[in-house]
């Protein structure tokens, strides 16, 4: 089983505004992200996700030197396993309003 995913539409719009190259390296690190989901262990340190402060729930990740992702758990679709609601992505500006 893996992990399920949706997007808010605020990710898709920055997500289209990314080049070739952080989209690959989004890509890389979301692959990471996943393995780890599935073997249901820790995510690995090098993503660095930690919670947001002032955001209940929601959590960020890097995949770059300035890239970030915003995310959170929702509701599970397929018993047993996390949903991930993707929420921004870009470079710190996305913090402002994750």
């Amino acid at each position: 089983m893996s992990p399920t995913f949706e997007e808010f539409p605020k990710f898709n719009k920055d997500y289209g505004k990314l080049d070739a190259g952080q989209r690959a390296r989004f890509q890389r690190a979301v692959a990471q992200f996943v393995e780890d989901l599935k073997a249901n262990r820790p995510l690995r340190a090098g993503l660095r996700v930690k919670k947001m402060q002032g955001c209940d729930g929601v959590y960020e990740l890097t995949w770059d030197s300035d890239g970030r992702a915003t995310w959170q758990y929702g509701e599970e679709q397929i018993e047993g396993e996390p949903h991930v609601m993707w929420r921004r992505i870009g470079t710190h500006d996305i913090f402002k309003n994750p």
